[in-house]
């Protein structure tokens, strides 16, 4: 098993969101970023992800999902109007790809960006480094440990 981080503002879809989905699960699409991209691309079937409110007060770790589906083209990209949409995708050329999550735990509390940044054991992470700006990126192991422990002891 693989671990991640997953980013989204919670004012374009919250953990509360997936929470109301039909089965606790969506799609992760609007990935526009080739990293972030290639990234979804590795996840396998079973890989589990902290799932991260970005650009809310505060910024904060909110709970773990699960990788119930490998990427696949992400359709939005050729739709035409959506807010996804990329001009050079087609179904014949995709460029862009998503994964389906399910809810797994939604955190008792969150646990905010400068808590994290607080924590000794979550050094490397990438979520922490100044100027990080990757909705999706790799999470080792020992990380994702400590995201769990913290959320227990809240």
């Amino acid at each position: 098993m693989h671990y991640w981080l997953i980013k989204s503002e919670p004012t374009t879809f919250s953990i509360q969101d997936l929470a109301r989905s039909k089965n606790k699960t969506t799609c992760w699409e609007g990935v526009r970023n080739y990293q972030a991209r290639n990234f979804l691309r590795a996840m396998k079937k079973g890989d589990r992800a902290i799932f991260y409110h970005s650009n809310a007060k505060p910024p904060a770790a909110v709970g773990i999902v699960e990788v119930v589906k490998e990427a696949y083209p992400d359709h939005f990209a050729w739709k035409e109007g959506h807010k996804y949409q990329d001009l050079k995708a087609s179904p014949e050329k995709p460029i862009w790809s998503m994964v389906d999550v399910k809810l797994i735990q939604i955190f008792p509390q969150e646990i905010s960006l400068e808590q994290l940044r607080g924590v000794k054991a979550l050094e490397g992470l990438e979520l922490l480094r100044r100027g990080s700006r990757l909705s999706v990126h790799p999470v080792s192991a020992a990380h994702f440990k400590v995201f769990e422990r913290l959320a227990k002891q809240k």
